[in-house]
Formats: structure tokens, C-alpha cells, sequence
């Protein structure tokens, strides 16, 4: 991985160099879905280590804004994320992993962070509904301090 060092946006948009293009926290955006289902997972970030360090093991590695700490997925829980394939975006300010899931995605216990849908109410106003929202895990027992 490399800094973002060109100027010409057809350079960034079409040559084969990595260049993650990170926001002003040092963070770069990843979307990870199921890599057979192509169900979208969850959304988390990445910064510079953590990126390396998914490469590098092949297990995704994220960076917690509110804990402010890297963290490799299933580590607490057991719900490990095994990258499969990993593809940046034209303007390579996103991460995309294709991952083998095992377990539950979310620290919800659901297989996907995405359990809810928007739709329009009766009034025209945005109401939300569980959708595919069963449960893999009991989160307070997972997650219970010792």
C-alpha cells in the first residue's frame, strides 16, 4: 500500500498500483458480504493497519471508532470472517471483502447487521420492520465479562 501520489484521476482510476485513499481519520470505508450469497454483511472501517494486517492473514481486521482499536472480527465471538476476494472502488476510498461467515455477522447475533427494512408507512413517513432478524447467538452470553 502506497499514499495517494497521483494527481490524474485516470491514474487512480485505471492503473494496477494499490493506493487506499483513507478520510481525514485515517480511515477507509469496507463493505463485507457473504462471499456465496452475496448477502451484504456488515459495514465497518479500516485503517492503514488494519487493512495491512487483512491482507496480510486473510482474516478481516477492522478499526473500531468508538473504541477507538483495531479489532479482527470473531475475536470475542467466534464469528470469524475469512476473506474470500477483496476489490477497492474506482476512486479507492472503499473496500469491498467477500467473506466466508462463520456464525453471525452482527454483534447483534444476526447473520447480518441489515435485519431491518425501510419502507413507506400509511402517512408517506419511513418505518422500519425486522426482516431475516432470527437470532445465531445470545449476544449478552457471548459478550458477558468475566
Amino acid at each position: 500500500m502506497s499514499s495517494p501520489v497521483s494527481s490524474s484521476q485516470a491514474g487512480i482510476e485505471e492503473d494496477l498500483t494499490f493506493r487506499p485513499r483513507f478520510d481525514a481519520s485515517g480511515l477507509v470505508t469496507c463493505v463485507a458480504t457473504d462471499a456465496t450469497t452475496g448477502d451484504v454483511l456488515m459495514v465497518a472501517h479500516m485503517n492503514e493497519e488494519a487493512l495491512r494486517r487483512t491482507v496480510e492473514t486473510g482474516d478481516a481486521w477492522y478499526y473500531s471508532r468508538s473504541r477507538k482499536a483495531l479489532w479482527r472480527k470473531g475475536e470475542s465471538s467466534g464469528q470469524v470472517q475469512r476473506v474470500v476476494e477483496m476489490r477497492t472502488d474506482c476512486d479507492q476510498d472503499a473496500i469491498w471483502i467477500k467473506v466466508e461467515q462463520r456464525g453471525a455477522a452482527c454483534h447483534t447475533g444476526r447473520r447480518s447487521c441489515f435485519y431491518r427494512a425501510v419502507t413507506k408507512g400509511e402517512n408517506g413517513e419511513a418505518c422500519v420492520r425486522f426482516v431475516d432478524a432470527d437470532r445465531l447467538f445470545d449476544p449478552a452470553e457471548v459478550y458477558k465479562k468475566s
